[in-house]
């Protein structure tokens, strides 16, 4: 077979030209535009959430708009948590790996999944906006919220698994016409993620759809909330990683390029992405070590898996730390620590993906600790906990999708930045900002300040006899969510500017990396790369089926032992509504 043909000759491939690149722009628009719409609104109610740890309560002065902190934290941890991270990431991973291949997507199934999630997002958005659902973004039962949050969270969640058959076509599609050669990177890490998702996804869908949406409809009376609370963190802890690598995605598939270098282990990016499948699935659990009802060797047993996650995580640091010292290097970077300070600094998605990766640091060693059986005992419900995952999905994730939005806005719709100073003033106060919040938030958590409380509507005396030791952590918790605020803000300036405003300019092409020994181009019309380099390893790892089955034996064997006692002692309970 000849494969280098030209690119209109094979019916499934994307010219820049033609009418399907249009359409592709037009749509990942739409994704990246509704996602970072749903960011705004919750970023906008973060601050307050802060600003009650530090013992100042602006609800009632937000009535009737907000009725309560709960209210506010519900839409927060909603809107931030789901819909702003499965927009962004239904639409990177599907048109990333489409540009990378010059493969069509299957637009009509992409388009549906834009269609069901934005149907969600409209439900969970009015019943949260009503205030009949503030059952926080965990949603556990017995708290009950309105059958329009519950059906909008399953077709959230049904429509964020939708890039998965599209991946799949286009990745069959890409090998019939390029035989024997392996999954170009981009594509193979967007796959494992989805099908990673498409795994977890199985939890959520049956406490949703065998539980809470009949319960909430009136079909059933009861619900069991401890069965409900283990099905949703066999979804919840995943959904920490359906968070995570896209924005490992971008950083071994674009930010080598992006910095002037070159990846330098594609292998260890495979890697990297299979043990995050086969490793994120089966510890779900750990969230639930002061539940009862599971033995205590079993909860020995998700310390150590717990502990095999941070494996990848520290594959990622060496190896992505090394692609960035080669480019500061090429750039006349010297000394220890002088390829450091040789990176383009001026390009605010090199610095937000950098200091993102530097935020990361925090986020590792809180989550440790938060894996860690006995530590756990400490911080459980404090707010060290929400202090950890502020430095995952909001440093690591949203730092580096506002860093794919200084381009790629560019590169959709052919509109310069209208201001990089300020792109990286925005990059810069949110590092600054997340950093001082999440150090507050886990310092305070120290010292038991419980997370999830209305603190600041206590009586001022109370307040600081509770928690008055814990005043320096709590005024940080503060002083960062007013950094963040400020942010937030000049970030949306940009990115909104930029869309109404910008100067009109060519696109920037899509900045793929390209690894030491590897092609400059991996699409369906470049000439023949054939894989006798790649070794067997990576060959066995581009088997994505056997991984699947791999993973997907290890949930079995980890969930069975704990849930089967759980459904042989049900639990019956009504609905309560305390709001």
């Amino acid at each position: 077979m000849n494969i280098e043909i030209a690119a209109n000759t094979i019916p499934s491939a994307v010219s820049e030209s033609d009418s399907t690149a249009a359409s592709m722009r037009r749509l990942m628009l739409a994704f990246l535009i509704t996602g970072f719409s749903a960011l705004l609104i919750g970023a906008t109610i973060g601050p307050f959430q802060a600003l009650n740890y530090g013992g100042v309560d602006v609800y009632p002065a937000l009535r009737p708009l907000l009725q309560s902190y709960y209210q506010g934290l519900t839409i927060h941890g909603v809107m931030n948590g789901y819909v702003f991270t499965f927009f962004v990431t239904c639409g990177l991973l599907v048109y990333l790996p489409a540009r990378e291949l010059g493969v069509a997507p299957n637009l009509t199934m992409w388009r549906t999944c834009f269609a069901v999630m934005a149907i969600g997002a409209l439900c969970v958005l009015y019943a949260m906006a009503d205030n009949s659902s503030s059952v926080l973004w965990t949603f556990y039962p017995p708290l009950k919220g309105s059958p329009f949050f519950y059906i909008g969270i399953t077709l959230l969640a049904l429509g964020s698994t939708m890039p998965l058959p599209i991946l799949l076509k286009m990745r069959a599609t890409w090998r019939r016409h390029r035989p024997g050669e392996i999954t170009p990177l981009v594509t193979y890490m967007s796959l494992i993620t989805m099908l990673m998702w498409g795994l977890a996804g199985v939890g959520v869908m049956a406490e949703l759809v065998l539980q809470l949406d009949p319960w909430s409809l009136g079909l059933i009376g009861t619900v069991d909330p401890i069965v409900n609370r283990t099905l949703f963190w066999l979804t919840g802890h995943p959904i920490v990683y359906f968070w995570l690598m896209p924005a490992y995605v971008s950083w071994y598939g674009l930010l080598s390029r992006q910095v002037g270098g070159k990846l330098i282990s594609d292998p260890m990016a495979r890697i990297t992405f299979a043990l995050l499948m086969i490793f994120a699935l089966p510890v779900g659990t750990h969230h639930q070590f002061s539940d009862p009802g599971f033995s205590s060797i079993w909860r020995g047993i998700l310390v150590v898996l717990t502990m095999s996650v941070a494996t990848p995580s520290l594959v990622t640091a060496f190896t992505i730390g090394l692609s960035l010292e080669y480019a500061g290097r090429l750039r006349g970077g010297q000394g220890w620590f002088g390829w450091f300070r040789a990176l383009p600094w001026g390009d605010p998605s090199v610095a937000a993906q950098v200091l993102a990766a530097v935020t990361f640091i925090l986020g590792g060693a809180t989550g440790i600790v938060n894996g860690s059986w006995q530590l756990n005992a400490i911080v459980h419900n404090t707010t060290f906990i929400p202090g950890h995952f502020h430095v995952t999905v909001g440093s690591v994730t949203a730092m580096t999708f506002m860093a794919i939005s200084f381009w790629m806005v560019p590169h959709l719709t052919g509109r310069q930045l209208i201001s990089r100073r300020l792109a990286l003033f925005s990059v810069w106060t949110w590092f600054v900002g997340m950093t001082i919040f999440a150090v507050g938030m886990s310092w305070a958590g120290l010292y038991g300040v419980p997370r999830r409380a209305w603190v600041s509507a206590l009586p001022h005396d109370t307040y600081h006899a509770l928690y008055g030791a814990a005043s320096v952590p709590l005024a940080l918790v503060a002083a960062g969510g007013v950094l963040l605020w400020v942010a937030s803000y000049t970030f949306f300036a940009v990115f909104f500017g930029t869309l109404l405003f910008g100067r009109r300019a060519a696109p920037p092409p899509v900045p793929f990396a390209q690894s030491f020994g590897g092609p400059a181009s991996f699409t369906i019309d470049s000439p023949p790369n054939p894989a006798q380099s790649a070794s067997p390893l990576i060959r066995a790892l581009d088997h994505v089926w056997l991984l699947t089955g791999i993973t997907t034996l290890a949930a079995i064997a980890a969930y069975i032992p704990i849930l089967w006692p759980f459904l042989h002692h049900v639990t019956r309970a009504p609905g309560w509504i305390l709001w």
